[in-house]
């Protein structure tokens, strides 16, 4: 199945979280904070959303930065992935 989003939505993939910290100490997986930064997997066509026209300005294969509590959750084929409106996407990451 392949996920194909609409308007001005954006499908992202989020990165595993770091399992250890730079000094080397190992975290629990409860310790672990949810990573903010995704791949991302599809993008939608943009258009006229809210009566403004919207460009789509990231690809698919970018990895980005979202806003903490963005989106919605969907998990397909086994895989979670997470659908933003563009808007939500705070940076891409080069």
């Amino acid at each position: 199945m392949k996920l194909k989003p609409l308007s001005d939505r954006v499908v992202l993939k989020q990165l595993e979280a770091e399992e250890t910290t730079k000094s080397g100490i190992i975290l629990a997986s409860s310790a672990q904070e949810k990573p903010q930064e995704a791949e991302v997997i599809a993008v939608g066509p943009g258009g006229v959303v809210d009566g403004k026209e919207v460009a789509m300005q990231v690809k698919k294969g970018q990895k980005v930065i979202y806003s903490k509590y963005a989106g919605t959750d969907v998990k397909l084929d086994g895989e979670e992935f997470i659908i933003v409106r563009q808007e939500d996407i705070l940076a891409i990451v080069e």
